[in-house]
């Protein structure tokens, strides 16, 4: 398989060029920027924890990946870029079971495997309909599945989650946009779907940071 055929897939892109989608590109800082703010809340957070840290790490390797799609845009880079993400949303589910949902390990791995496989189910099913947006949907249903079992258990996490799967509505919306809207936006609607994004990871890294439990004495 040839890893370096060019990928045209958003609004923005015209050209094969490094910098032909400008906006697309420069706006993965903010998910730099995101992984700071994680980081800041980590090293002041009473218990400095090593999932929340890895989180972090991954967080800007997600921004990193995007980079590389948005200006290599073939098909190394998407690999690069999806990668990442895929990880990230299936340990952020795993530390949720675990963390915020309070079950055993055994069981937040179980519970993890099964949202793959749901993942993995619903995606074609989805697909039809949302095109490349349909792998986020169930990720979506998480976090406000999550986020409202927390909210009614008045756990102190519980609204940052919900907010976080608010956010990420929006962003998952906008990204959706981008090749509807492209003749009435040239520019596309993808490069909102990055900030967004990095506000909904943003949410949740001070959610797990805050979330993580105390240092055993």
């Amino acid at each position: 398989m040839d890893l370096t055929i060019p990928i045209d897939a958003y609004c923005e892109r015209i050209g094969t060029g490094f910098w032909a989608e400008p906006l697309n590109a420069s706006s993965n800082i903010a998910f730099l920027a995101a992984a700071a703010l994680g980081l800041w809340y980590w090293r002041r957070a009473p218990t400095r924890d090593q999932p929340s840290l890895f989180l972090i790490g991954l967080v800007a390797i997600v921004g990193t990946g995007s980079f590389l799609f948005h200006t290599f845009a073939n098909r190394w880079s998407i690999l690069a870029d999806v990668i990442p993400i895929a990880i990230f949303i299936y340990a952020y589910f795993g530390l949720a079971l675990r963390r915020f949902v309070g079950i055993s390990r055994r069981a937040a791995f179980a519970g993890t495997l099964g949202f793959l496989a749901v993942s993995l189910t619903a995606e074609p099913l989805l697909a039809p309909r949302l095109g490349s947006s349909a792998g986020y949907v169930p990720a979506l249903f998480a976090l406000y599945a999550i986020g409202a079992y927390l909210v009614a258990r008045a756990h102190p996490q519980g609204w940052l989650v919900f907010a976080a799967g608010a956010v990420f509505t929006v962003s998952l919306a906008l990204r959706m946009a981008d090749l509807p809207l492209c003749p009435q936006w040239p520019r596309g609607t993808h490069v909102f779907w990055h900030i967004l994004n990095a506000a909904t990871l943003g949410l949740l890294l001070v959610a797990a940071v805050r979330g993580a439990p105390p240092e055993p004495r």
